[in-house]
C-alpha cells in the first residue's frame, strides 16, 4: 500500500486562515495517557525533517511536518494500546469480582494464603470490618435488630398472605436471606426479608399459571423456582458487571410503579380488612372495586372492618409520632407487634372468630425446611417461570440499592451494586432451597434499623435469630390473629411507597420523565403490574435511545487569531470571515466508542470536504476510537490526521 502524503498549504495572513472546529458531544468523560500511548511508539522521530513517516500497527503514513511537540503527539495517539481482548476483559471481571481493588490473580499463586484471604474478604466483608468490631457496636446492633424483629415479624406474615402463600414463608423469607446478606452484603443500613412489591408481582403474575386457592402446592413450587431463577439473574448481573441494566428503569419509572403498586396493594387488602371470602384474581383497579361493591350486599363483616380499622387508625397515628419526635422511634416499629398480641388477645377472649371474624389460624412451625425438591425445572410452565423471575430479579435490585444508597450516603461511605447484585441473587437462590421466596431490601424496615443505630449488618442476624427462635416457640399462638390485622400493618406501610413530592419534583424537572412515572403509575393501576412496568422499562428506553441517537453537536467556530492587517476594511470576525474552512477539527474527548455506521459517516463527512478542498482532523480521541478506525482504514484515509488535543492539530496545520 503506498503512503498517503498529506500537503499542507501555508495559511494566509487573512481571516481566511481561521479553521472551522466541530465538537461532537456524545456520553461520558475522557483522559488519555501519553505514558500509554508512548508505550507503543514505534518510530523515531527526527528533529529536522520536512518530511516525516509514521508507522503504526497495520498502515505507513508520510506526513509533511514542521513541529516536533505536534509530530510527537500524532505518533503517540496513532499507535495506542491494543484493546483487551475477550479473554482478558473475563479474566478483568471476574479478579474485580472475586479480588480486592488492585489485587490480581498472580498474587494467589505469590502469597496463596493472603491472596485467599483476600478473595475471601472480597465475598464475604464481614470478614473485613469484623476485624474493628466493638462490643459497643454490638450492643447497638442488638437494640437494632430486635426492634427490627418486633416489625418483621407480623409484616412478614401480612406480605407472605399477599404473595398467596401459607404465612410461614413470610417468616422462613426472613431467616435464611438475612443471614446470608450480612456475610455477603455492602450495605449496613439494609434490612432483608420479604416486601410489599415484591409478593404482589409474584401473586399477580403466577395465578396466571396456577390458581394458588385450587392448587396451593403446585403454586408455592412455582413461586420457589421463580425465587431460585430471580436469584440466578442478580448473581448473573453482578458477575457480569450488568447492573447497568437496572437504570433502564429511571428513577421516573420507579416512582411511578411504587405508587401504582403501592394503591394495587391497597386494594388487595381491602379483602382482610373487609373479610371477603371470594376476591378477584385481577389486579386492575376496576376489577376490585367492581368485586368490592358487589360484596356490600352480602359477603363482608362489619366486625372485621372495626377492629382492622381500629387498628390501622392506631398504627397510622404511632407513625406520624414517630415521624414528629425521633426519640420514640421505636414506637411505630414495635407498633404492629403490639395489634397483633392485643387482637389476639381480643379474638381469643370475646371468641370473635365465631361471629365473623376471620383468623389466620393454623401457622406450621419450625425453621425452614429444605425445599430442593420442589423446584420445578420440568413445568411447563418454566419459559414462563423464568421470565417471572427476570422480572422479579429486577424490580427487587432496583428496590434494594435504591435503598441501600439512601442510607449510605447519610453515613458518608460507598456500596458496591455489583457485589450487592451477587449477596442478593446467592441470598435468594439459597433461599430458594430453603423454603424462601424473593427477598430484597425493605424501605420502612431499613429506615427502623437506621433509627435504631444500627452500626453494621450484624442486626440482620440479630433480627434472623429472633424470626427463628418466633418460629419455633411462638407460632402455636397466632392461631387466633385476625387477617384484618395483617391488612392494616400492610395498609400502614403503604405511605412510604407513594412520594408525591418526588413526582411533583420530576414534573418541574423533565417532563419527559415524567411522561414515564405517570405511565408506569397508570399501567399499574388501570391494566397489570406487569403491563406497568413494560411501560415503565419501554418509555425509559425510548428517552434512553432519544439522547443516543440525536447527540449535541456544538459549532465551537472558527480560531481567531490578532492581525495587523484589514481585508477591504472589514474587521476580522466570526460572522464575516470570507472563503471555505481550510480545515475541520472533531475534537472526539466525549465520543466512548464507535461503531461501523459511526465510521460510515466520518466517511461521508470526509469525501464532502474533500470536494470542497477542506481538509479532517480529530483531536483527542479514545484508544478504542482509533483502533476501530484503524481496522477501517480509515487513519489511512485521512492521512494521519490524529491529535492528542485541538491545540496541537491547530499547531500542525498553522
Amino acid at each position: 500500500m503506498a503512503p498517503a502524503v498529506l500537503g499542507i498549504k501555508p495559511p494566509s495572513p487573512s481571516c481566511d486562515s481561521a479553521a472551522n472546529i466541530n465538537s461532537s458531544h456524545l456520553a461520558g468523560e475522557t483522559e488519555l495517557s501519553k505514558s500509554k500511548f508512548s508505550q507503543t511508539l514505534q518510530t523515531s522521530m527526527p528533529s529536522s525533517a520536512h518530511q516525516t513517516r509514521i508507522v503504526t500497527d497495520e498502515t505507513t503514513i508520510d506526513v509533511l511536518e514542521n513541529n516536533g511537540p505536534a509530530l510527537r503527539a500524532q505518533h503517540w495517539v496513532l499507535n495506542p494500546p491494543r484493546p483487551p481482548g475477550l479473554w482478558d476483559e473475563l479474566k478483568n471481571t471476574v479478579s474485580e469480582t472475586f479480588l480486592s481493588h488492585g489485587e490480581k490473580f498472580k498474587s494467589l499463586v505469590k502469597q496463596p494464603v493472603s491472596g485467599t484471604i483476600s478473595m475471601l474478604g472480597t465475598l464475604f466483608p464481614i470478614l473485613v470490618w469484623g476485624r474493628d468490631y466493638t462490643v459497643a457496636k454490638f450492643k447497638r446492633d442488638l437494640l437494632a435488630g430486635l426492634t427490627l424483629a418486633s416489625l418483621c415479624i407480623p409484616q412478614s406474615i401480612g406480605y407472605a398472605t399477599l404473595a398467596k402463600l401459607d404465612p410461614q414463608y413470610g417468616l422462613y423469607t426472613s431467616v435464611v436471606p438475612p443471614l446470608i446478606y450480612a456475610f455477603m452484603g455492602t450495605s449496613r443500613e439494609i434490612a432483608i426479608g420479604p416486601v410489599a412489591v415484591v409478593s404482589l408481582l409474584l401473586s399477580s403474575m403466577i395465578q396466571k399459571l396456577e390458581d394458588p386457592e385450587a392448587n396451593p402446592v403446585a403454586y408455592t413450587r412455582l413461586v420457589l423456582t421463580v425465587t431460585f431463577f430471580a436469584g440466578l439473574f442478580q448473581a448473573a448481573f453482578g458477575f457480569l458487571r450488568l447492573g447497568f441494566l437496572v437504570d433502564f428503569l429511571s428513577h421516573a419509572a420507579i416512582v411511578g410503579f411504587m405508587g401504582g403498586a403501592a394503591v394495587v396493594i391497597g386494594l388487595q387488602q381491602l379483602k382482610g380488612l373487609l373479610g371477603l371470602t371470594h376476591f378477584t384474581v385481577k389486579t386492575d383497579i376496576v376489577s376490585v372495586l367492581e368485586v368490592i361493591f358487589k360484596s356490600f350486599h352480602n359477603s363482608w363483616s362489619p366486625y372485621n372492618f372495626i377492629l382492622g380499622s381500629s387498628f390501622l387508625t392506631f398504627l397510622l397515628i404511632t407513625r406520624f409520632m414517630g415521624k414528629r419526635n425521633k426519640k420514640i422511634f421505636w414506637l411505630p416499629a414495635i407498633a404492629p407487634l403490639i395489634s397483633v398480641i392485643l387482637s389476639t388477645l381480643i379474638v381469643f377472649l370475646t371468641r370473635a372468630d365465631e361471629h365473623g371474624v376471620k383468623i389466620v389460624k393454623h401457622i406450621k412451625g419450625g425453621l425452614n425446611p429444605s425445599s430442593i425438591h420442589q423446584l420445578q425445572f420440568d413445568s411447563p410452565h418454566v419459559s414462563e417461570v423464568a421470565k417471572i423471575g427476570l422480572i422479579v430479579a429486577v424490580i427487587a435490585l432496583a428496590e434494594a440499592i435504591a435503598v441501600g444508597r439512601s442510607f449510605a450516603s447519610f453515613k458518608g461511605y460507598h456500596i458496591d451494586g455489583n457485589k450487592e447484585m451477587v449477596a442478593i441473587g446467592f441470598m435468594n437462590i439459597v433461599g430458594s432451597l430453603t423454603s424462601c421466596y424473593a427477598a430484597t431490601g425493605s424501605f420502612s424496615r431499613s429506615a427502623v434499623n437506621f433509627s435504631a443505630g444500627c452500626e453494621s449488618a450484624i442486626s440482620n442476624i440479630v433480627m434472623a435469630i429472633t424470626v427463628a427462635l418466633s418460629l419455633e416457640l411462638f407460632t402455636r399462638l397466632l392461631y387466633y390473629t385476625p387477617t384484618a390485622i395483617l391488612a392494616s400493618i400492610i395498609l400502614s406501610a403503604l405511605p412510604g411507597l407513594i412520594d408525591l413530592n418526588e413526582a411533583y419534583k420530576i414534573w418541574k424537572v423533565d417532563k419527559l420523565d415524567f411522561l414515564a412515572c405517570i405511565g408506569a403509575f397508570l399501567g399499574v393501576l388501570f391494566v397489570s403490574v406487569e403491563i406497568g412496568l413494560l411501560v415503565a422499562v419501554m418509555i425509559s428506553f425510548a428517552k434512553v435511545l432519544l439522547n443516543a441517537i440525536q447527540p449535541g453537536i456544538e459549532d465551537l467556530g472558527r480560531i481567531l487569531k490578532w492581525v495587523d492587517e484589514k481585508e477591504d476594511g472589514e474587521d476580522c470576525t466570526k460572522g464575516n470571515a470570507k472563503g471555505r474552512p481550510k480545515l475541520v477539527i472533531l475534537d472526539m474527548s466525549s465520543l466512548m466508542n464507535i461503531d461501523t455506521s459511526g465510521i460510515a459517516s466520518l466517511e461521508e463527512l470526509h469525501k464532502k470536504l474533500m470536494l470542497h478542498g477542506t481538509e479532517l482532523a480529530m483531536a483527542n480521541p479514545r484508544w478504542q476510537v482509533i483502533d476501530k478506525l484503524r481496522l477501517a482504514n480509515f487513519v489511512n484515509k485521512t492521512g494521519g490526521r490524529i491529535f492528542l488535543t485541538v491545540g496541537e492539530a491547530m499547531d500542525a496545520f498553522l
